[in-house]
């Protein structure tokens, strides 16, 4: 069951979200992911999950994570556009990743990125953000070509 409103809860499991965003670890995986995996076709998306691939260890400490967030919300266990508006990152990375989405379960797994796009789908401001982030992600793809 989805929560209709957040609650002293959820701002608990922002914060400690948060937190976990900070680890030197997985702040230096969002930032290679965020500056250089900009693939421009299916191959390139789905090379990065081979375990010789330079940023396989960065795509996975970040993939894993945003969908564990992101599973969160589609579980009830957070609001759905609390967590969203606080923690919308990982949709940049699914923004990525969604033109080829189909390609890359066939290649990966049939639930791959299946929180992601459920956020984008069932939450108000996961649709915002993944308008502007559709849009962001064309045209930074197109000027890296």
């Amino acid at each position: 069951m989805l929560k209709e409103a957040p609650d002293h809860h959820d701002a608990d499991l922002v914060l400690k979200i948060y937190d976990l965003r900070r680890e030197p670890v997985m702040r230096e995986s969002r930032t290679t992911i965020n500056a250089r995996f900009w693939p421009h076709t299916a191959e390139e998306a789905i090379a990065v999950t081979a375990s010789e691939h330079p940023l396989n260890v960065a795509f996975r400490q970040t993939s894993g994570y945003w969908e564990m967030v992101y599973g969160m919300a589609r579980h009830g266990i957070i609001h759905p556009d609390f967590l969203v508006e606080n923690n919308g990152e990982g949709l940049l990375l699914y923004a990525r990743i969604e033109p080829y989405l189909e390609a890359f379960r066939q290649a990966t797994s049939p639930v791959a990125f299946r929180n992601a796009e459920w956020v984008t789908a069932h939450s108000a401001a996961g649709q915002m953000l993944m308008e502007r982030y559709r849009a962001r992600i064309k045209r930074m793809v197109e000027a890296r070509r």
